[in-house]
C-alpha cells in the first residue's frame, strides 16, 4: 500500500507498506528507489510489517530543499519512526541506505540492523582520483575566463559527465551537492555505539563499497557478523537472491 508522510519545508515522503507482524524498515541505495528493495520486502513481509521507503530526493519522495548530510536523513527516519509510532524495528539499507541505518542504530533503540553492501566507510581515494577532480576545477575556471560564465556552462557539464560518476552526473544540482556531502561522511565513530545485532550482507566483487569496508565494520560493530558472496556486485540481493533470501530470513525470523 502506498503512503505519504508529510515533512518539513512542505516536504512529503513516499513509503510503501505491505505484510503483518514486528515493523522492519528498508532503505534503498543512491540513484534508486523502494523498487528496487522490493524483493527484499517481499520476503520480509511473510512475518513482519514492511515500511519500504523512498528516501527524500529519490522515486516519488520529494527533494530536499537544501544540501542534507547524513544526519539530516536520520533525523527524517526518527520523525517517521516516531509519526507512525513504530517501536524497535529491524532496519535495513543498502548502499547509501546503509549510511542512515547505521547512524540510526547508533542511537535509537532497534530489534536488528541489516547492512547490504552499505556505504559508511569514507572511500581510500587515489592520486589519479585527486588528479581528475583538480583537472576539473581547473577546467571549469579557465572555461570561464575564456568562453564567459554563460558559455562555459555547456562545456562544464560535458566535463561532468564525462570525469564524474554516473550517480553524479544523473543528479540533480542539489542531489549532487548533497552526493557530494555524504559520501564524505565517515561514519565508523557511530558503528562502536551500535548495541543491536547487525547482519552483513556483501558481494565479494563489490567496487562501489568495497569487502574491506565489511570487515571494517564487523570489527567495529559490537555484535555483527559477516555473510558474503561470491561473483556477487554492489548488489548482492540481486545477484545471490536465494542465498541471500536464505540468511535474510534466517536471521529475521
Amino acid at each position: 500500500m502506498e503512503k505519504y508522510l508529510a515533512l518539513n519545508d512542505g516536504m512529503m515522503l513516499k513509503y510503501d507498506v505491505s505484510g503483518e507482524g514486528p515493523a522492519m524498515i528498508l532503505m534503498h541505495g543512491w540513484g534508486c528507489n523502494g523498487s528496487t528493495v522490493r524483493s527484499i520486502a517481499d520476503i520480509a513481509a511473510e512475518k513482519h510489517t514492511v515500511y519500504n521507503i523512498d528516501l527524500p530526493g529519490f522515486g516519488k519522495s520529494s527533494e530536499p530543499v537544501s544540501v542534507w548530510g547524513v544526519e539530516d536523513y536520520t533525523s527524517m527516519l526518527e520523525k517517521f519512526v516516531y509519526d507512525l509510532g513504530i517501536e524497535n524495528p529491524v532496519i535495513l539499507g543498502h548502499s547509501f541506505g546503509g549510511r542512515v541505518g547505521i547512524l540510526y542504530a547508533s542511537r535509537n533503540n532497534i530489534d536488528k540492523l541489516i547492512l547490504v553492501d552499505a556505504a559508511g566507510i569514507k572511500p581510500k581515494r587515489s592520486l589519479k582520483y585527486y588528479f581528475k577532480i583538480y583537472s576539473f576545477k581547473a577546467g571549469k575556471i579557465i572555461s570561464r575566463i575564456v568562453l564567459g560564465k554563460k558559455k562555459a556552462e555547456s562545456r562544464i557539464e560535458r566535463m561532468r559527465k564525462r570525469n564524474g560518476s554516473s550517480d553524479y552526473a544523473m543528479a540533480s544540482p542539489m542531489m549532487r551537492s548533497i552526493l557530494i556531502k555524504v559520501v564524505n561522511e565517515d561514519l565508523k565513530y557511530a558503528m562502536p555505539s551500535i548495541k543491536a545485532p547487525t547482519l552483513l550482507v556483501w558481494g565479494e566483487n563489490d567496487t562501489a563499497t568495497p569487502l574491506r569496508d565489511a570487515k571494517v565494520m564487523e570489527r567495529l560493530i559490537p555484535d555483527a557478523g559477516l555473510v558474503s558472496f561470491p561473483a556477487c556486485g554492489h548488489y548482492s540481493f540481486l545477484d545471490n537472491p536465494y542465498q541471500f533470501a536464505a540468511v535474510l530470513r534466517s536471521f529475521i525470523n
